[in-house]
């Protein structure tokens, strides 16, 4: 009798964590077809919320974009400005006021590593070079373009007040939902630019002290499922009032169809996004796994357009 118990707590805890119960343990997920954009599953979906670093993704698409169309140099160096008491509690790099980084390297540090000082010396930089009206900070331009991308992205549910999600020294508590935050990484992992700075488990950045001085910082990236299920980004975030937040890709051999002569070939990708999570990573994973069945399934069915969004 005993070991027949035991055999049934040690197959309780082995099992695998259902859809179902993964969907539980968050205040709201979404999975969906990158390369359509269709909905395969979600569960509060459209609810507003706090997403944390979630935020530094229309960050850092904001800077990728300005230098793509105004052709400018990810290898020019931004001076940290400022640095507000709210961020300096937590500062991993040691930046202070006056140091020199890349853009390249800035970006590396706040997909990474969610540094928030990284992210508020890009917002900062790109600012300045943006035309506004009197009385507006540079920071304050840059967050103006995070949320006229919300809007081109059709993303009616959000509302951005910083460029690094933090939400507790704000007038104005930042928000969005699970099918927002998952059309803008979908957005961001279009670009191969992008794909690139969310993959790496490990970077070493240059980081020039106003002194001359010059020292390298070994990034980490946060993202722990990198490259387990096919999963190559993209972001994590917490807060006290966001809870556990992320945001998975996961990428799976495209799908080769032969059409006459020829093939027609379709890559495939899932968003996942968790927010408010009581462990992000096993709610992820989970949803990863369910997501690529549903996915087949759907395809299956000749993959139907109505969507569950």
């Amino acid at each position: 009798m005993r070991k027949a118990l035991f055999l049934f707590v040690l197959l309780f805890f082995c099992a695998p964590f259902s859809a179902n119960a993964a969907a539980s343990n968050a205040a709201a997920s979404i999975v969906l077809d990158a390369v359509s954009g269709h909905v395969l599953d979600a569960a509060n979906a459209d609810r507003k919320l706090q997403i944390g670093s979630l935020t530094k993704i229309a960050t850092a698409m904001v800077v990728l974009d300005w230098a793509e169309t105004g052709k400018h140099d990810l290898n020019a160096q931004a001076a940290v400005p400022a640095i507000p008491e709210s961020l300096s509690q937590s500062n991993p790099m040691e930046l202070r006021t006056g140091d020199r980084v890349s853009l390249r390297d800035l970006l590396y540090a706040a997909l990474m590593q969610s540094d928030n000082i990284a992210s508020l010396t890009l917002a900062s930089h790109v600012g300045a070079t943006l035309s506004a009206g009197e009385k507006v900070t540079p920071v304050e331009r840059f967050v103006a373009q995070m949320n006229a991308l919300a809007r081109h992205l059709r993303m009616d549910r959000t509302l951005f007040v910083n460029p690094h999600g933090l939400d507790s020294d704000e007038r104005k508590v930042p928000y969005s939902t699970a099918a927002d935050v998952a059309a803008l990484a979908r957005y961001a992992m279009a670009k191969s630019g992008f794909r690139f700075f969310v993959s790496q488990k490990e970077r070493r950045i240059t980081i020039a002290r106003a002194t001359g001085a010059q020292f390298l910082y070994t990034l980490r990236n946060t993202n722990e499922l990198l490259g387990v299920n096919g999963i190559d980004g993209v972001k994590t975030g917490t807060t006290r009032r966001a809870g556990e937040c992320v945001v998975i890709s996961s990428e799976r051999p495209p799908e080769s169809v032969q059409d006459g002569a020829g093939f027609i070939i379709t890559p495939r990708r899932l968003i996942v996004v968790v927010l408010g999570a009581t462990n992000r990573f096993q709610v992820a994973s989970a949803l990863v796994e369910s997501g690529w069945n549903l996915h087949e399934r759907w395809v299956a069915a000749g993959r139907p357009e109505k969507s569950r969004r």
